[in-house]
């Protein structure tokens, strides 16, 4: 007598069917920029490639935020000193 446990087939997962409504990615290249803040926005776009339509909003306030917030930083950083008045001062 075997006692042994007949394996059950694989089930084979099906692909789904092609719908062009279906998100799908740009595939847009982008160049890095050298700013990693920057870089770090641009990339978080490739987070809407797989949602619907109505998600996108979301991702593209996300990056416009780190976009505004890294120009903010550079007008945060300090320059060289401002050169000194010519003028003497007024009275």
């Amino acid at each position: 007598m075997d006692d042994a446990v007949p394996e059950t087939p694989a089930v084979a997962e099906e692909e789904p069917a092609y719908d062009p409504a279906a998100p799908a990615p740009l595939n847009v290249p982008r160049a890095p920029t050298g700013d990693a803040d920057v870089d770090a926005a641009l990339d978080r776009l490739g987070d809407a490639d797989h949602l619907a339509t109505d998600g996108h909003l979301e991702v593209y306030e996300d990056v416009h935020r780190g976009l505004r917030d890294a120009l903010t930083a550079l007008d945060a950083r300090p320059g060289p000193p401002a050169p000194p008045s010519q003028h003497g001062p007024r009275s």
